[in-house]
């Protein structure tokens, strides 16, 4: 599947997004906006899906807001004309929020695979994802306070959870641009790496082979870790396991373990 502002592949489970509005560095307008939010849509009712990797075509995973869009907001528009951000449309996210939540939502790990500028909405979308590999010379700001603005796409729910308090604070006052190796001190950033597209296709394919019941457990879990107290994150943990033990899938991964082939899951 391919839209103006979004090609899709899908192979053997992992899908494969890339942001294709490349001169203009992936900016969010409306389109990219709405294009984003089908594509979450689309994969996250498809039983198949094991894996996700986001990235962005040409020389930038994604440099935020679109300039137009701001200067319409200097004139009395919306960031967004089309939905009111004041209402929660998403469950606890309004439609902006959306954008990036929703691969935290999303059943299947997300890897981002980011490169050349991630600024304000862009660096955002990147906070989505379970795991982030960045190119070494990626550039990155919580870049609203430039605008007059403050980062509204989801941003300071994940970047507290990821950095020291100090360090968000400081990047969302200042908006001033950090590097790749700063963005993994701060704890932005799994890992650098050469190429992070290729790196996350072959992290996508390891996540494909495990059994998708177990993975899908996993993110539940580890979803639930972040906002949750240790007493109901334990009882989770013996709930999603007893779920697991004896179906179809965790009795084909002992044998393809024992038997050294493998494994051929099911899909609900």
């Amino acid at each position: 599947m391919t839209t103006d502002r979004i090609s899709l592949s899908i192979a053997n489970g992992v899908a494969d997004i890339r942001l294709d509005r490349p001169d203009k560095l992936n900016a969010l307008d409306p389109a990219m906006f709405t294009a984003i939010a089908a594509i979450g849509a689309q994969l996250k009712d498809n039983p198949k899906i094991r894996a996700v990797v986001l990235s962005g075509e040409g020389q930038a995973f994604c440099a935020g807001l679109d300039i137009e869009r701001l200067v319409a907001t200097t004139e009395g528009q919306s960031i967004l004309p089309f939905v009111d951000l004041g209402q929660r449309t998403h469950g606890i996210a309004n439609f902006a929020q959306h954008l990036v939540w929703l691969w935290r939502e999303l059943p299947v790990p997300v890897i981002a695979a980011v490169h050349g500028i991630a600024f304000g909405g862009g660096f955002q979308l990147m906070l989505g994802a379970d795991i982030r590999y960045l190119a070494p010379a990626t550039r990155l700001a919580v870049i609203e306070a430039k605008w007059g603005l403050v980062p509204d796409m989801a941003g300071t729910q994940l970047m507290r959870h990821l950095a020291r308090e100090d360090v968000v604070r400081e990047l969302t006052y200042t908006a001033r641009v950090f590097s790749a190796e700063e963005a993994l001190g701060y704890g932005f950033a799994t890992r650098i790496v050469e190429q992070p597209h290729y790196a996350a296709l072959e992290t996508a394919r390891a996540i494909a082979d495990r059994s998708p019941d177990a993975i899908r457990a996993a993110k539940r879990l580890l979803n639930l870790a972040v906002d949750r107290d240790a007493a109901t994150g334990l009882a989770a943990e013996t709930a999603e396991q007893a779920l697991l033990l004896g179906t179809p899938n965790h009795v084909e991964a002992v044998r393809a373990n024992l038997e050294r082939r493998p494994p051929q899951w099911s899909f609900a």
